[in-house]
């Protein structure tokens, strides 16, 4: 049976691919930070980005399980990894540790009125917003404790009638930021990453790609100026879990009808039924992380 694999994760994607062990350790690195396992995927080759589907870049994965049963501690943890992965990340595309003179613009993308594709925007809006404050007041800005940090909500396409890269690039221009942190919901391949999984990656984005819905990317290329990917996948597409149930119960081979049926791209996404709480705490943690990364001292 052949491979069949949607999903916005690289860990996962590095899963499904055939890879030698060789070239498997080349570009795939785990490792246990602060009680998290993270994954650390590299693709430089475009012959890995072909295989993996996926942009060349780096992409880290954080595993904590279910958010809402995190015990305090561990939560501050978890933020406390995140934002050092941001400002890591953030240091290799830029050349620069966040300070008080850094510019970032944070979008928030997806449709917050549908509830497993609201999590950019919901973090988006639990964010300090500071650019103004700067403009209109430098001394309280300098005791805010954060650099210049500006935020985007785009909406959707039947919304607006506007590419979310659109409404970024002209964000943008005006702006000027030094970088562009995107966060969105994505697609998985197993229901056990369902919120319980956090990716960045420094490649950028393309909305919708995870659901057989990509809009115009959301890049370097495109924007002009580096752009972080931070996502929790939150739906599985239903013909990747047909396929991963027949592949777990060793039916490598199946008829040309259900085949079809697979691939007629009339599949539906699967989501906890308590999306609701998930995108609620996801959204808050997400929102979390950024603000710390983006801290500076006095």
């Amino acid at each position: 049976m052949k491979n069949y694999t949607r999903t916005d994760l690289a860990s996962e994607s590095v899963g499904a691919a055939e890879l030698a062990e060789g070239e498997l350790q080349k570009i795939c690195r785990h490792e246990t930070l602060d009680g998290f396992e993270v994954t650390r995927v590299t693709v430089e080759e475009e012959a890995h980005s072909t295989l993996l589907g996926k942009p060349r870049g780096n992409y880290v994965t954080v595993e904590f399980g279910k958010v809402a049963y995190l015990a305090e501690d561990e939560r501050e943890r978890l933020v406390l990894l995140l934002a050092r992965e941001i400002r890591n990340m953030c240091r290799a595309c830029c050349g620069t540790m966040p300070d008080r003179d850094f510019s970032v613009l944070v979008v928030g993308l997806g449709n917050e009125e549908i509830t497993a594709d609201a999590i950019g925007p919901r973090a988006a809006r639990q964010l300090t917003a500071t650019r103004h404050l700067r403009h209109l007041d430098s001394k309280l800005y300098d005791t805010v404790g954060r650099c210049e940090i500006s935020v985007l909500f785009t909406g959707v396409l039947g919304q607006t009638g506007m590419e979310a890269v659109e409404l970024v690039c002209g964000a943008v221009e005006r702006v000027k930021p030094r970088l562009v942190l995107a966060v969105d919901a994505l697609a998985a391949r197993s229901v056990e990453r369902l919120a319980s999984t956090v990716q960045l990656c420094d490649s950028g984005i393309a909305p919708g790609s995870g659901v057989g819905n990509e809009r115009g990317a959301i890049s370097l290329e495109t924007v002009g100026v580096p752009v972080l990917a931070l996502g929790v996948p939150t739906v599985v597409d239903s013909s990747t879990l047909v396929w991963d149930a027949l592949a777990e119960a060793g039916i490598v081979e199946v008829s040309k009808t259900l085949e079809r049926v697979l691939e007629n791209g009339r599949s539906f996404f699967v989501t906890p039924k308590e999306s609701d709480v998930i995108t609620e705490h996801v959204a808050a943690l997400l929102a979390d992380a950024v603000d710390c990364a983006f801290c500076v001292e006095a």
